[in-house]
């Protein structure tokens, strides 16, 4: 069972680098000492719009995957119902979208972001080929259009948000680097305080959590340790890999509607 909790979650360190053909080191928690094994880069790829992107406009992001000699991939696994994910973020952490790209063939996927300002975004696109390691690419994209007032990040002292009429609160076991830790989001209603218990599955699982640090430079995405679960708990097991402002987002899914939650966490 322990073998199977530490696989749920994946983390990728991204380097400081924000080209789309970045190197990057990728690490899986092999056993309860914390034994990780680097995993290799396997892919190079292109990140291209139709035109340049601007805010409040429509334009297709074109997503080239291709091996390290230059030619396509053309197969890639299926996680979590998806060949791939496409997280889209502000520089200061204040927009999140999490997307997926439609396949073409011959290793191109097509997307159409939605940025509601101009200024720096950050892309992550997350996908599988085919017998191979997980790859995490990274793109900086600067949009054109009137820009928002940046938003500080500032840690959450409640852990606690009122979302769609739900009250959800974070909890962690133990907030620290390196180590294993669990996360555990408990969903309520927020007029009765009573636990939801009729979650519906987000891509196959109770739901999925995205945290990504106040530099941009260090991406986990992770899944639940209980899959099949319909509330008012819902279970996940990271590891931070280093300390400092994290912004969190659980994603959960109820009445058929998408219900994000975002907090921000100071990690020792």
């Amino acid at each position: 069972m322990k073998y199977l909790l530490l696989l749920l979650s994946f983390v990728i360190v991204i380097g400081l680098s924000g080209c789309g053909n970045m190197s990057h080191t990728a690490s899986t928690h092999e056993s309860m000492n914390h034994e990780t094994k680097e995993e290799k880069d396997s892919t190079k790829v292109q990140f291209t719009f139709n035109s340049n992107p601007e805010s409040g406009k429509k334009v297709d992001l074109n997503i080239q995957v291709n091996d390290l000699m230059g030619k396509t991939v053309n197969k890639f696994e299926f996680e979590h119902e998806k060949l791939m994910h496409l997280i889209v973020v502000s520089k200061d952490l204040s927009y999140f979208d999490h997307l997926h790209p439609v396949y073409k063939g011959k290793g191109l996927f097509t997307v159409t972001p939605d940025f509601p300002s101009g200024g720096e975004y950050k892309l992550f696109a997350d996908f599988i080929p085919e017998g191979s390691d997980k790859n995490v690419k990274t793109k900086l994209v600067q949009v054109s259009g009137e820009q928002a007032k940046p938003v500080s990040l500032i840690p959450d002292r409640v852990l606690t948000k009122v979302i769609d009429g739900k009250e959800v609160t974070l909890k962690f076991d133990k907030l620290t680097t390196k180590n294993e830790v669990k996360m555990t989001f408990t969903i309520k209603d927020a007029k009765t305080q009573k636990g939801i218990t009729d979650l519906q599955p987000y891509l196959g699982a109770i739901g999925h959590v995205v945290a990504i640090s106040g530099d941009t430079n260090t991406y986990l995405h992770v899944h639940p340790m209980n899959e099949k679960s319909s509330g008012p708990d819902a279970e996940f097991m990271t590891s931070f890999p280093k300390k400092g402002l994290y912004k969190i987002w659980g994603q959960f899914k109820q009445n058929g509607d998408l219900f994000i939650v975002p907090f921000i966490v100071d990690v020792p």
